[in-house]
């Protein structure tokens, strides 16, 4: 057994083995016994910290937050599309970074106020540029969740970078779809270029934020 693995455990320790884990066995493979395995300890020791898997993957999301806000820190002089730009391409590159990351963010509880200070500078730019509190946690979540969504389904294509899951040949489905020209042809569209479509939808959503609220 190697020093790391005597280390004593806390919740930061066991979150990182799973994030760890989680690339090789996805979110449905990921349970505290594999987990325990993973650290070389026995299940019951993981129960002190984690009363069960969502506690888990809620300690999980914040330390893949922490991890995001740190290789993506805010540019001072950022203006409120600046933003909105810069964290959610950080927060899909982070996402990506795991097998199933979107599924593990999405409807966790952060296990702290990790989040808080960027929360705070953020909204204390979107109301410096006009925007109400109300407006800006609108526009904020609603990007959020842009992103949120299209990674998930994004990973439900390529769980991981170069990986592609079976069924989801264009060349095929445009076959089986020959009646249906239109549809058969959007499947260019929907399930490739993901960095790109990515990207262009996200322009539409921060460009109907403007002019939804009429802020420039």
């Amino acid at each position: 057994m190697n020093t790391e693995r005597r280390a004593p455990l806390d919740r930061r320790r066991v979150a990182d083995a799973a994030l760890t884990l989680l690339n090789e066995v996805g979110l449905d493979g990921l349970t505290l016994r594999a987990i325990a395995k993973e650290l070389d300890v026995k299940a019951p020791a993981l129960y002190w910290h984690f009363k069960d898997k969502q506690a888990l993957l809620d300690e999980m999301a914040t330390e893949m937050y922490r991890r995001m806000v740190a290789g993506t820190p805010p540019a001072p002089g950022d203006s409120w599309r600046e933003r909105l730009l810069t964290s959610n391409r950080g927060l899909r590159a982070a996402l990506l970074g795991y097998r199933d990351g979107a599924k593990v963010f999405s409807g966790s509880r952060f296990t702290g106020i990790v989040h808080a200070e960027q929360l705070e500078g953020d909204l204390r730019l979107f109301t410096a540029a006009g925007f109400s509190l109300a407006q800006a946690v609108r526009a904020t979540g609603t990007t959020y969740l842009y992103t949120l969504g299209f990674v998930t389904e994004e990973q439900g294509v390529q769980p991981l970078p170069g990986e592609r899951r079976e069924g989801y040949d264009i060349e095929e489905r445009a076959r089986l779809m020959a009646d249906y020209p239109l549809s058969a042809q959007a499947g260019a569209e929907l399930f490739q270029d993901y960095d790109q479509h990515f990207e262009e939808g996200l322009a539409l959503v921060i460009a109907g934020i403007g002019a939804t609220y009429g802020i420039a």
